[in-house]
C-alpha cells in the first residue's frame, strides 16, 4: 500500500497537530486569544505512536508537528522521541511561535528533532507585539540563534504577509539572512471561517515579493522531492534563502504532497477541506493498524484536485490554529 490519489499525487508528508491551543493572539488567527469551547482531549502518546507507525509504513517519511503551539504540551519532548524513532521517518520537524525555543532548543534536538519553522511576522519589536499580542521578539530571536548554534539541519522563519503592516519589511529579512543559513518564507494570508473582514483588508499577493527578489538578482530554485509548497529563491551574496507560499496562485495544489491529522485524530485531506474523517477509534490497539491504513487509503479517493479558496470556500477551518496551518 502507498499513499497516492487519483491525480497521481503521492503523500510522503504528514502534518500532525498535537493541540489546538496557542498562547499567542496573532491578529490574523486568534485576535481574541484561544478559547476552549469544550473539554480538549488531544491524542495521547500511545495513539500518536500507533498513528505515526501506520503512516510510516504507508510511505510517509516527513512528519511535522503543529498546533496551535505544539510546545505547550508537557509531553512535547516525548512526542518528538516517538516521531524521531519511527522507522522510515527521515525528517522530523515542527512549527512553533518560538516562545520556548531559547530554553529547549538543545533538549528537543537531543530528542531527535532536526527541522524547525519559527513564526516571526516582523523583525520590528513594536510591530511584532502588535501582531502577536506579545512583546517577545527578542526572546524568540535568541531562540532562533540558539537553534543555529545547536545545529538543526533546517531552520526557517515563517512570515504571514500582511498589507500595510509588514509588506515593506523585505529589506529587514534580507539583512537577517545575509549571514545566516535561514530560509525566510513569506506566506500569503489565507481566508478562514472567521477572518473574512481582516482578510479583505490585509491580503496581498506574494507576487509583490517575487518581483522585488527577481529585480534584486535572486534566482528561483527547482522544487526538491518532499518539499513543501514554497517556491524558494537564492542569491550568491546571501547565506540564507527566501521562500514564497502563494495558495491563491495558479496550480498551487498540483504538487500537493501532504495530509493532515487534527489534534483530536481526524484525517483532513486538505487544510480547507469540508470533511474530517475520524481515525481515533482505530488508534486504541496495536492490532488495528491495518484497518487504520485501509481507512486512510480509501479516503484518498475523495481528495479533490484543488482547494476552492478563490471561491471563498474555507471548509471546516475556523482559524489556522484549529487544524495546524
Amino acid at each position: 500500500m502507498s499513499l497516492v490519489d487519483k491525480y497521481d499525487r503521492a503523500f510522503p508528508y504528514l502534518r500532525l497537530s498535537i493541540t489546538d491551543i496557542c498562547n499567542f493572539r496573532c491578529e490574523y488567527c486568534l485576535p481574541d486569544g484561544y478559547k476552549c469551547s469544550k473539554e480538549s482531549k488531544f491524542l495521547n502518546l500511545d495513539e500518536i505512536r500507533r498513528l505515526v507507525t501506520a503512516f510510516a509504513e504507508l510511505g510517509v517519511w516527513k512528519i511535522r508537528l503543529t498546533g496551535g503551539e505544539p510546545s505547550v504540551r508537557n509531553d512535547f519532548t516525548e512526542i518528538i522521541n516517538i516521531i524521531s524513532n519511527a522507522r522510515g521517518v527521515e525528517t522530523p520537524a515542527f512549527t512553533t511561535n518560538g516562545y520556548r525555543l531559547k530554553d529547549n532548543a538543545q533538549k528537543w534536538y537531543d530528542a531527535g528533532m532536526r527541522n524547525l519553522n519559527v513564526s516571526i511576522d516582523s523583525l520590528n519589536r513594536e510591530k511584532f507585539h502588535k501582531i502577536t499580542g506579545h512583546d517577545r521578539l527578542v526572546s524568540v530571536l535568541e531562540g532562533l540563534e540558539k537553534s543555529l548554534e545547536v545545529g538543526y539541519d533546517s531552520v526557517k522563519v515563517n512570515v504571514v504577509l500582511l498589507k500595510g503592516i509588514n509588506d515593506n519589511a523585505l529589506p529587514d529579512y534580507l539583512d537577517y539572512v545575509r549571514h545566516r543559513p535561514v530560509t525566510v518564507r513569506f506566506i500569503e494570508l489565507m481566508q478562514t471561517g472567521d477572518n473574512l473582514e481582516y482578510f479583505k483588508k490585509r491580503h496581498l499577493s506574494a507576487e509583490v515579493i517575487q518581483t522585488k527578489l527577481l529585480e534584486g538578482g535572486w534566482t528561483r530554485n527547482i522544487r526538491i522531492n518532499g518539499a513543501g509548497p514554497a517556491v524558494n529563491f537564492t542569491h550568491p551574496d546571501y547565506a540564507g534563502a527566501i521562500g514564497l507560499i502563494a495558495p491563491y496562485s495558479k496550480d498551487f495544489c498540483a504538487g500537493c504532497n501532504r495530509l493532515r491529522i487534527t489534534a483530536s485524530g481526524d484525517l483532513r485531506l486538505c487544510l480547507f477541506g469540508e470533511i474530517g474523517v475520524p481515525l481515533r477509534d482505530l488508534l486504541q490497539r496495536d492490532d488495528q493498524k491495518h484497518a487504520l491504513q485501509e481507512r486512510v487509503m480509501k479516503q484518498l479517493d475523495y481528495k479533490k484536485s484543488s482547494h476552492f479558496l478563490m471561491q471563498g470556500e474555507t471548509g471546516l477551518i475556523p482559524n489556522l490554529s484549529a487544524t495546524g496551518g
